[in-house]
């Protein structure tokens, strides 16, 4: 095995930990998903988890990160005309939920865990959004682009509250 393919095996070990982290976490929270819950579920030993992340919090926040660069990504490259880009940017987010939802929910709720660093992080990256999309939405001509960022977001968390709940009639593309 070359230096390289050790490498592109171990990035790719480090992605199964996230994945499989992101799952634990959404579906056991924060405090009843243990290190060693993220090991067992992705096949490795615990220390071969700490090996890539030095604790429970550094993991969680390093799920929470990839998952905000999703979103941002997400939101910076959606196009449209301008009467358009608020729903082109909402399919954006549509999809992150379809194709990385755990990661996508515990990133709108992780404001929720009473952790200092985390709810830091969590503040930072939800205004890091905020301001991305109020800045493409005042690009894109809109009136009121910090009212119209403020919706949006709460839209955001509507669909977030659906899909934690399993509430569907909440969505505003449930009849699509």
């Amino acid at each position: 095995m070359t230096p390289r393919d050790r490498d592109d095996a171990s990035t790719n070990r480090k992605q199964q930990i996230l994945e499989e982290a992101a799952a634990l976490f959404a579906e056991s929270g924060y405090y009843k998903t243990t290190t060693a819950d993220v090991a067992r579920a992705v096949g490795v030993t615990q220390p071969y988890v700490f090996h890539f992340f030095k604790s429970k919090e550094t993991l969680y926040l390093a799920v929470l990160e990839q998952a905000t660069q999703r979103i941002m990504h997400a939101f910076h490259t959606a196009e449209a005309p301008p009467e358009r880009l608020m729903g082109a940017m909402g399919e954006a987010f549509k999809n992150l939920l379809d194709t990385h939802r755990n990661e996508i929910l515990l990133t709108m709720t992780a404001f929720t865990t009473p952790e200092p660093s985390v709810r830091d992080y969590a503040r930072q990256e939800f205004d890091r959004v905020y301001e991305l999309v109020k800045e493409r939405f005042r690009g894109a001509g809109i009136p009121d682009p910090e009212f119209q960022a403020s919706v949006f977001f709460g839209l955001g968390m509507v669909c977030v509250l659906a899909e934690t709940l399993s509430l569907p009639k909440l969505l505003p593309w449930q009849d699509q």
